[in-house]
């Protein structure tokens, strides 16, 4: 089997990583030199992953039978449909069914016209003045988000980035005279709890679920700073979250499974990774958003302790056979650490060398995932994203985490930040009381 990972991050990384140890010949194409990635494939391309005709071309030249998309925008740009024109089968939904992710107003409009459970009220405007009249007008706290595409980052919340209805206008009018999304602004409920993720693999009717990930979006220490395309995240060894009920579980993955259902129905049926982020609050899940593919770094949580074949798992949603007894994950925890560069989620320092030492990562017990790094010559340069996800895995949560530490001594760069709080007992223990306080 041939297998092409589209994208160059470390979410791509640990695809192809999860490919080759089930026997798949690795095939990439990638907008930036990833090594990791570059070492695990027989052959890759350095183009931009939504430049689909160049993609295409790399996959009918090297006979691909399946394609496994990383990142949101190719999939946005139609390269599913493309592929699949050509006879590949591909791990990635159809441009019209992608909107769950790349139009959240399409997400919440679907939830509403089905009737799921979990939605938040919204209202979402193509035009600033409506948009302005519905801020003045309300009492309530909203989310404010660009409706379209923002890399993760685009979300800013009233009472927290945004301290007053001035500055909460002002944002919405930057994102209509930058045309940030490009479709509009969407003002949302402010559901308050605890976030975490579930994400699943969908074969356009069946859905089977991954074990819940927590991942934190905030720069530092103790969930301060900018919001950022995610720090870092864990995940327990009984694949549950310490503060998530089974019956909270059970709801979050129903709502899944309708929106599946509910998307066959629209006639565009979903294949691919979905991934749930959620609310919950006192009254269960709420769905914050839904993301068109696997999250970064949550992808590296999950598929550092899967099982069984990855390839398998792909071919199956692909033919639309996907088989749940054939998915299967180790009972470790795992705590993920994004290595950043200084300043990232404000004014990253780009251009700085850095160096991993893989086997002695690999000695500590740990893994690591080249992220947003470019390898010039034998030396491997620091971009504006993130630049290795490292994550340890134990039996426990508090031994993983020690694991991760560890490991992040082997990675060296003269201007390099780590958020260390990451599956630490003190935070952990913060999330559970909080979510407490929130059900009274």
């Amino acid at each position: 089997m041939k297998a092409l990972v589209v994208g160059g991050g470390g979410r791509e990384n640990a695809i192809a990583a999860a490919l080759n140890r089930s026997g798949t010949e690795v095939y990439s194409v990638m907008k930036n030199n990833n090594p990791g990635i570059a070492k695990m494939s027989v052959e890759y391309e350095i183009i931009p992953e939504t430049d689909i005709d160049k993609v295409a071309q790399f996959a009918l030249k090297h006979s691909i039978d399946l394609a496994v998309i990383g990142p949101e925008s190719p999939l946005e740009a139609g390269l599913v449909d493309v592929l699949e024109d050509e006879g590949i089968g591909c791990v990635g939904p159809t441009k019209a069914a992608a909107r769950l992710e790349t139009s959240k107003s399409f997400a919440r409009t679907i939830m509403r016209r089905h009737k799921i459970p979990g939605n938040l009220d919204f209202a979402a405007f193509d035009e600033f003045s409506r948009a302005k009249a519905y801020i003045k007008e309300t009492n309530k706290e909203l989310v404010i988000k660009p409706i379209g595409l923002t890399g993760g980052k685009g979300v800013k919340v009233m009472g927290e980035h945004l301290k007053t209805k001035k500055e909460a206008l002002g944002y919405i009018e930057e994102i209509f005279k930058n045309n940030i999304g490009g479709a509009g602004v969407i003002l949302e409920e402010k559901a308050v709890g605890e976030e975490f993720t579930l994400q699943a693999f969908c074969d356009g009717r069946n859905v089977v679920p991954t074990p819940l990930v927590q991942d934190h979006k905030r720069a530092y220490d103790g969930d301060i700073g900018p919001n950022t395309g995610g720090m870092g995240s864990y995940t327990l060894e009984d694949h549950g979250m310490p503060f998530v009920r089974p019956q909270d579980y059970e709801a979050a993955l129903d709502i899944m499974k309708k929106t599946v259902a509910a998307m066959k129905d629209e006639g565009c049926p979903y294949k691919g990774i979905l991934y749930g982020q959620f609310m919950l609050t006192r009254d269960g899940p709420r769905v914050i958003e839904f993301n068109a593919r696997f999250g970064d770094p949550e992808a590296m949580n999950v598929l550092s302790i899967l099982s069984s074949s990855f390839t398998d798992i792909c071919s199956g949603i692909a033919s639309g056979r996907l088989n749940a007894d054939r998915v299967s994950f180790y009972n470790k925890a795992t705590v993920c650490k994004y290595v950043v560069p200084e300043g990232y989620g404000t004014e990253p320092k780009a251009g700085k060398e850095i160096t991993i030492d893989e086997k002695s990562i690999e000695n500590e017990g740990a893994m690591v995932y080249y992220a947003m790094v470019d390898k010039k010559g034998d030396k491997v340069y620091t971009t504006t994203s993130r630049s290795a996800g490292v994550v340890g895995i134990a039996d426990t949560l508090e031994e993983a985490e020690k694991v991760c530490e560890k490991a992040l001594t082997h990675v060296k760069g003269s201007a390099l930040f780590v958020r260390h709080d990451i599956g630490k007992a003190e935070l952990v223990q913060k999330r559970i009381d909080h979510m407490k306080q929130v059900r009274g």
